[in-house]
């Protein structure tokens, strides 16, 4: 299949700038993974559309503010960071890379913060050693920002609206947004209703950002992100299964996690490692039965993997309803319910 495929027009005007008033004040579209018919509700109405003995599984990362503006000479740089590896170091991406080559020094907060380029490596990354006194964490807070997506133009706003609720891990450079629409009142009425709530744990990486540039999209290469499944998440999602009840991923990253740690025969299996799983067209779910998911940009690895659990025709044709809804798109936009 081409990227092409999964083109489809967008109005800028209905690319989210803002979350809604209230998390769960967000639309919702139902879409019949089968049929491909749509049905128009609120977020707080996910409750009814689940069903005792469902399981959702929502990744419970936490974002952290990886985003750094400072100078390298004279030169303003913005540096991202991405991955952290072992004694101090990380890997980032920094902008203008020129400004950022190997021994170079990039100052941020005035000293309080320096990043030594120890390495170019693939896609533009570089490895870098950070300098710095005190607790890292603490800093990061203090001199970060969150590294909200480029089409976010509206900046400067409350920074725990990027995050879930539920965020518990930190490690993230973008939110995993589904989970953005959920609040403790809604997660509560789920539980109530004889609905189990799973966590894993999938630490977003750049890939997020990466355009797909292979016309043929199965030569697209995943940027490899770390992911968790632990034994009690494991038990219950296979006690769902057995018992004969659906479980829901909240967002692709849950969805890429579930099916990156399953088996032949569908059992979820606990443990931890990177998974650079792509999921499009063809793919053959083993762990998941539904998807919660928001609206994606066009041609993204992100369309490809709802197309694959509801068929890139209805998707398609989804989208084009949520268009002439005015439905709002993207990290801060309205969700979609594939079941």
């Amino acid at each position: 299949m081409n990227k092409q495929d999964f083109n489809y027009d967008l109005p800028k005007h209905l690319i989210a700038q803002t979350p809604a008033l209230e998390r769960d004040g967000s639309r919702l579209m139902r879409l019949n993974r089968k049929t491909g018919q749509v049905q128009h509700a609120m977020f707080k109405d996910i409750v009814s559309l689940l069903n005792p003995g469902d399981c959702i599984v929502i990744n419970d990362s936490k974002v952290i503010p990886a985003r750094l503006l400072g100078h390298s000479g004279e030169a303003q740089i913005e540096m991202l960071l991405h991955e952290r590896l072992e004694d101090g170091r990380w890997t980032v991406l920094a902008k203008p890379g020129r400004k950022a080559r190997e021994g170079d020094t990039l100052v941020f907060a005035d000293g309080r913060l320096k990043a030594h380029v120890l390495e170019i490596i693939e896609d533009g990354l570089r490895v870098v050693a950070l300098e710095y006194e005190g607790d890292f964490e603490l800093l990061l807070t203090e001199i970060g920002e969150m590294p909200l997506p480029h089409y976010i133009e509206e900046k400067g706003g409350d920074d725990s609206r990027y995050q879930t609720v539920y965020a518990t891990h930190s490690g993230s450079v973008a939110a995993p947004t589904a989970g953005l629409h959920f609040t403790d009142e809604v997660l509560k009425a789920i539980e109530d209703k004889g609905v189990k709530i799973a966590r894993v744990t999938l630490h977003v990486g750049i890939g997020t950002f990466r355009p797909v540039k292979e016309d043929d999209i199965s030569k697209h290469h995943m940027h490899s992100e770390y992911c968790r499944v632990e034994p009690q998440t494991a038990d219950i999602i296979n006690q769902t299964k057995t018992a004969g009840g659906r479980v829901i991923a909240i967002g692709t990253t849950s969805c890429r996690t579930l099916e990156s740690r399953v088996d032949d025969t569908g059992k979820i299996i606990a443990g931890a490692g990177k998974t650079d799983i792509f999921i499009f067209p063809g793919f053959e779910f083993k762990a998941i039965d539904g998807l919660l998911t928001n609206f994606h940009l066009p041609e993204s690895t992100l369309i490809m993997l709802v197309s694959a659990i509801a068929g890139r025709e209805n998707v398609l044709a989804a989208y084009e309803e949520a268009v002439r809804e005015e439905y709002r798109f993207f990290s801060y936009g309205d969700a979609m319910l594939i079941v």
